[in-house]
């Protein structure tokens, strides 16, 4: 099966983290976005949100084989930066993974196997990671059916409105532990996290 691409959201503000860029932060000498790029990388082609340039983060993706697409409305919120990155999706592309950037424990396996279960499940149109415990989160993937609709929002809602009116034909993939959801929002966020990585090396 041909890769599914994948749309990298990082075109947010990270309003959150008072005055901090949080996709900027540092894992183990790398900045988080890069490193989230890198796994997505390593699963299939990625295009990745980011805001207006100039801004550091393009500076975060050089020498990546990423495409880094302009989102000039980025303070519209999440909506405009799918709008954007979708014009640039391959035409023969029968599905888009749509994947934050702020999810530091999203394994290479983890984007793999989401993308494999849109071949084992094909009856469906949102095929979406979930938690250990069944918790709906990420990445998610829409068929290309669902373009339309994706272009068509506002706001910072995300898809989320997509996916409910399509809730009868949502595939579930369960993942390790809370890699779905585990997302780094604030300073706390930050902290705790680095904490417990610490805690298990």
């Amino acid at each position: 099966m041909k890769k599914i691409p994948i749309i990298l959201l990082a075109a947010g503000q990270s309003n959150r983290m008072g005055g901090a860029d949080k996709l900027m932060q540092l894992v183990e000498s790398i900045p988080l976005l890069r490193r989230s790029a890198m796994t997505a990388l390593a699963a299939a082609p990625v295009y990745a949100a980011l805001p207006p340039a100039p801004h550091p983060r393009y500076r975060a993706l050089d020498g990546l084989d990423v495409q880094k697409v302009e989102i000039p409305d980025a303070t519209e919120g999440m909506n405009a930066s799918l709008r954007g990155a979708l014009k640039h999706i391959p035409a023969d592309a029968r599905a888009v993974m749509v994947l934050l950037a702020d999810l530091p424990e999203l394994t290479i396996s983890d984007l793999q196997s989401v993308s494999a279960s849109v071949e084992a499940n094909p009856d469906n149109l949102v095929w979406r990671g979930a938690t250990e415990t069944g918790k709906p989160g990420h990445p998610v993937i829409f068929d290309r059916s669902l373009f339309d609709q994706l272009s068509n929002l506002t706001g910072d809602t995300g898809a989320q409105s997509v996916v409910r009116q399509h809730a009868d034909k949502v595939h579930l993939h369960r993942l390790p532990a809370d890699n779905a959801l585990l997302d780094l929002d604030t300073p706390e966020d930050w902290a705790s996290w680095l904490t417990q990585r610490r805690s298990q090396t």
